[in-house]
């Protein structure tokens, strides 16, 4: 079971048929909606400010959510990607968006719906991510806009997968966790 913790009297809350392995960590004033996986060794961590998540996001293996103390809340909408290692602090990000491996958005950056960070970019403080464009590089500059193919290539497939892989453990949870 994840590791989940109160703290400072906030304690995580989860929609419904959500996955979160085993040993992912979920602290503090953190809300999370329907449909949602956490994987393994992400940290999810709202113990300095709020951190809300919307239905059918995934926050994929060694990702790191966190927030600025006082300042700067992180949310983050539905069917939204965060991929393996991707740092996310302080932020909004909205729909339908894929934040690459090893990417990392800053405080009080927006990233607007239909919108792909690539691997490895850093969008940095205060920067507006336009909607239905790709975003790369250090720091990350628009480099292309979004086609409807690549979102659904991408952003769509990468979605349904992991709410299928998701799936898969679940069903296969031992008796004692279900």
């Amino acid at each position: 079971m994840a590791f989940i913790r109160t703290l400072r009297g906030k304690t995580p809350a989860f929609g419904e048929n959500c996955f979160l392995a085993e040993n992912a960590a979920i602290i503090g004033d953190v809300e999370m909606g329907n449909d949602c996986s956490v994987w393994y060794s992400a940290v999810i961590r709202g113990d300095v400010h709020s951190i809300r998540i919307g239905n059918n996001t995934n926050v994929q293996d060694c990702a790191v959510i966190h927030a600025t103390y006082q300042k700067s809340p992180t949310n983050i909408g539905s069917d939204v990607i965060i991929a393996h290692g991707a740092i996310i602090h302080g932020c909004t990000i909205k729909n339908h968006v894929m934040i690459g491996m090893n990417a990392v958005v800053l405080d009080d950056a927006v990233v607007n719906d239909n919108v792909i960070i690539a691997a490895g970019s850093v969008v940095t403080k205060g920067t507006f991510v336009e909607s239905n464009s790709v975003y790369a590089g250090i720091p990350a500059k628009k480099i292309k806009s979004l086609s409807p193919e690549l979102a659904e290539g991408e952003l769509h497939r990468i979605a349904k997968a992991y709410a299928m892989y998701a799936s898969w453990y679940q069903e296969d949870q031992p008796e004692e966790v279900k």
